[in-house]
């Protein structure tokens, strides 16, 4: 079932957002040659607790951390770890805040002191990509509308986007309907409706699109060893077109 949300659920849900989104600009000064993804772990979560919050995601399903820390080959729902990051990685931070019942969740693509042009394109196009997915998501259009818009101009890149792991409803709980792959064809899939809270948060690759699992059963990596970039937004459909609750300015 599709759960739409009112006006004063959608500002809640803001409100979350506006924690998760100041966790990411502190997190951006953090990363530098030398840190380890377990120094944003600890921050991360100390930080959205003293912001009278918590990290939603610790506990979910056995997850046992605040934040996702994915590095270089790694797609999504990598572990922090103790090992230092080098100059040149790219690493991912996705989390989820919970601000008195009310959820955001966005992921963010860094990297690690001087990246490497083939980084620095990725990264680039990943995040233009969100933004022409967000773009489709009005009052009236379906579901198919925003996958077809990230899935054709990620691949005129010459990149590929990951089929396995896709956006979601949010709210009340972490997942929910509907699902939003981030490929597919216009005019199909679930019409978008005022109130409807949802992720937009492609995944890409260097390489081919297929992923595999770690032994843990958590991490997803590229099967070819490829590099992965994510970007993510929480964002309400409104008659006004897409509000992104999890914006952090004009830079973003």
């Amino acid at each position: 079932m599709i759960t739409l949300k009112s006006r004063r659920e959608i500002d809640e849900m803001k409100k979350a957002g506006d924690i998760l989104v100041a966790t990411h600009k502190e997190i951006k000064k953090l990363i530098k040659p030398g840190i380890t993804s377990w120094d944003l772990e600890v921050f991360a979560d100390e930080f959205i607790r003293k912001h009278d919050a918590i990290p939603e995601q610790k506990g979910f399903e056995g997850y046992e951390y605040a934040i996702c820390a994915s590095i270089n080959d790694e797609i999504c729902h990598g572990f922090p770890r103790k090992k230092k990051l080098n100059e040149g990685d790219l690493i991912t931070v996705d989390m989820v805040v919970n601000h008195h019942g009310a959820l955001a969740d966005s992921a963010w693509s860094y990297g690690v002191g001087e990246v490497s042009e083939e980084v620095a394109r990725l990264m680039e196009v990943t995040r233009k990509s969100l933004y022409l997915g967000i773009e489709q998501a009005q009052v009236g259009n379906r579901i198919g509308d925003i996958g077809h818009a990230i899935q054709s101009y990620v691949e005129s890149q010459n990149l590929s986007v990951v089929r396995e792991f896709i956006g979601h409803g949010i709210g009340p709980t972490m997942h929910e309907k509907p699902e939003v792959p981030h490929y597919g064809n216009p005019g199909k899939g679930p019409r978008l409706k005022e109130g409807m809270v949802i992720t937009i948060e492609p995944m890409v690759n260097t390489g081919g699109w297929k992923a595999k699992m770690d032994d843990n059963g958590w991490v997803a990596r590229t099967v070819d060893g490829s590099l992965s970039a994510q970007y993510e937004h929480t964002l309400a459909i409104t008659k006004d077109g897409p509000e992104i609750l999890t914006y952090q300015g004009e830079n973003d």
